[in-house]
């Protein structure tokens, strides 16, 4: 199969230009204007930005979390994201604590082999470190192409980590040429306000936030970021929410610490006044949705290079699922929507409204994870030779988001009524195209597991 794409705003982490882009097989093959190349379809993306597919590097598809599963699967997950211009996704192994890491990656291989419509990876989630884990840790490093190990602050006695266990395991990934990644919450505070409110018969919403405040980020991220220093291990930091919090990893920067840093596009546009609304249980996640002035200096964050990639923690359920928790927020099932709408909401509510540049929403939705994951330049990059995962995305194409027109499994819409300017037109996948005039054109299993190496970003 051969493609060409002809007459397109090229936009990449680093350049702006007109061009053709020529795809054969699964790659690039040729830029440049006025290619006098025959291919088997053309594109004409007159008008229409060419940008590389985005890679969304924080999703939970089939977990089990709270005695249910979150209601994407690997089949829908990867094609709603696919519909959004997010072309690859990586996703987290839970290791059940006194079973091994083997066990945790041959389940997840059961519920992506056959079935992911996108590429994908995984970041292994080590709850339960020992010397038996730390060699299996070697192991996923070097024969499994699994080099981002997930830790968690909180959640004690099911996915939590102490500090000892987490300085050991930063050794072993360091020596191996690994990154750790956080759930950087202190979690015994939060356990602690969880008990509190509850016990004062605080059940609604509201105390999931309440439960959560900011100090918990904040200090849970400073803690990180010295044990990293303490390790000199790379690390990153996922769904930051709160300016305590980027200031934590900002101080690190005074002793030339570089931390890595996610935030999500929840955190970005909505905020905590949402609790208080009937159907806050909608929004309950973890860290929660914080306030307007945390918003704003996420934004800062990305245009100051604190910020390096916009996820979504991308963890659906449904409503009915959500109502588990309906007389007490600490059963309702934690986690949104998300996957479909990133790239069109960073791009409406980020480039549109002059928050960042164009080559700025490239690297946070694309570039940057591909090279802290290890991937680049593979994916990440419109370059000959890298694969062809492409997104033709109309800058000027206004639509509405709802429930109605969304591909998740969800019943509800997190933005709903939400305008937006700028639109995925047409989808590309290693050569093939993925999304055409709204239908998706691959099926299932088509998507691969992309194995991975070292971080490639410096900051």
């Amino acid at each position: 199969m051969s493609i060409l794409i002809k007459n397109g705003r090229v936009v990449t982490a680093e350049s702006d230009y007109i061009a053709d882009v020529y795809i054969k097989g699964e790659k690039i093959h040729a830029i440049g204007k006025d290619l006098k190349i025959k291919a088997r379809k053309v594109i004409d993306a007159t008008g229409k930005l060419i940008i590389p597919g985005g890679i969304d590097p924080h999703v939970h598809l089939d977990m089990p979390f709270m005695g249910t599963f979150s209601s994407d699967d690997y089949e829908n997950g990867t094609r709603a994201a696919m519909h959004g211009g997010t072309t690859m996704v990586i996703d987290f192994i839970l290791q059940t604590q006194g079973k091994t890491l083997r066990n945790a990656l041959n389940t997840w291989k059961k519920k992506s082999e056959g079935k992911a419509i996108g590429d994908y990876s995984y970041h292994m989630a080590v709850t339960d470190f020992n010397p038996k884990v730390a060699k299996e840790v070697v192991k996923m490093i070097r024969d499994e192409g699994i080099t981002s190990f997930k830790t968690f602050m909180a959640y004690k006695g099911a996915l939590m980590i102490d500090d000892g266990q987490m300085v050991q395991l930063m050794k072993v990934v360091k020596e191996n040429g690994g990154l750790v990644t956080v759930h950087a919450t202190n979690g015994d505070m939060i356990d602690s306000l969880i008990a509190k409110n509850k016990a004062k018969g605080n059940l609604t919403p509201l105390y999931h936030y309440l439960s959560q405040p900011e100090v918990t980020e904040a200090e849970a991220s400073a803690r990180f970021a010295d044990m990293l220093d303490y390790t000199g291990c790379p690390g990153y930091i996922v769904h930051m929410t709160c300016e305590g919090a980027l200031n934590a990893v900002r101080n690190a920067t005074l002793r030339n610490q570089k931390v890595f840093v996610e935030t999500c596009t929840q955190y970005l546009t909505l905020d905590a006044s949402l609790y208080e609304r009937e159907d806050g249980a909608k929004w309950v996640m973890s860290p929660p949705l914080r306030e307007k002035k945390d918003q704003e200096a996420l934004w800062s964050g990305i245009n100051q290079g604190l910020v390096q990639v916009v996820g979504t923690d991308h963890c659906p359920f449904t409503w009915k699922q959500k109502q588990m928790g309906k007389d007490d927020f600490s059963k309702i099932p934690n986690g949104h929507p998300a996957i479909e709408h990133r790239m069109e909401l960073l791009f409406s509510e980020g480039v549109n409204k002059g928050r960042i540049s164009l080559n700025k929403f490239v690297e946070v939705s694309s570039t940057n994870a591909a090279k802290i994951f290890g991937i680049y330049p593979r994916k990440g990059i419109i370059a000959i030779g890298a694969d062809a995962d492409i997104v033709v995305f109309d800058p000027d194409k206004e639509h509405t988001l709802s429930v109605e027109t969304h591909h998740m499994n969800a019943d509800y819409s997190s933005y709903e009524g939400w305008e937006l300017k700028g639109k995925t037109e047409t989808v590309i996948l290693r050569g093939k195209v993925g999304i055409e005039k709204g239908k998706c054109k691959l099926k299932k299993g088509y998507g691969q597991f992309i194995p991975r190496g070292k971080t490639s970003l410096t900051i």
